[in-house]
């Protein structure tokens, strides 16, 4: 994951690797979270997840786990097709548990009240 070097310069205009991701994320995550709902267990923690690697506050390597994570459960083409019935979804479910124990504590109290509002209600997208 190439978070931003400290030092490094980005000329305007330029966007690092983790502002790239979080604008993919942004625009696929939703979708992605309504086809895979029924598949996944813990889509509590996935919403909160997302709302943490969004979270200003987070932490720059947090946002950088989360968001190669979340990148990965919305892309379209990975490891096994999240179109295969039942085991879709498997490999996503791995990365995310994986980044999840990785940053453990940094998903917050308020990141978890924005995932059950959102969930409560509808799902935004």
């Amino acid at each position: 994951m190439d978070d931003i070097k400290i030092g490094e310069i980005l000329l305007p205009g330029e966007e690092s690797d983790q502002e790239a991701k979080a604008r993919k994320v942004k625009r696929r995550f939703w979708p992605t979270l309504k086809r895979a709902m029924r598949q996944i267990p813990f889509s509590r923690d996935v919403v909160a997840a997302y709302y943490c690697a969004m979270d200003p506050a987070t932490p720059l390597r947090t946002r950088g786990i989360l968001l190669g994570a979340l990148a990965y459960f919305v892309m379209p083409f990975d490891f096994i097709p999240d179109v295969l019935a039942v085991v879709g979804f498997s490999d996503d479910i791995a990365v995310l548990t994986a980044a999840c124990a990785a940053i453990s504590g940094q998903i917050k109290e308020k990141h978890y009240i924005e995932a059950d509002e959102t969930l409560k209600d509808k799902l935004p997208g």
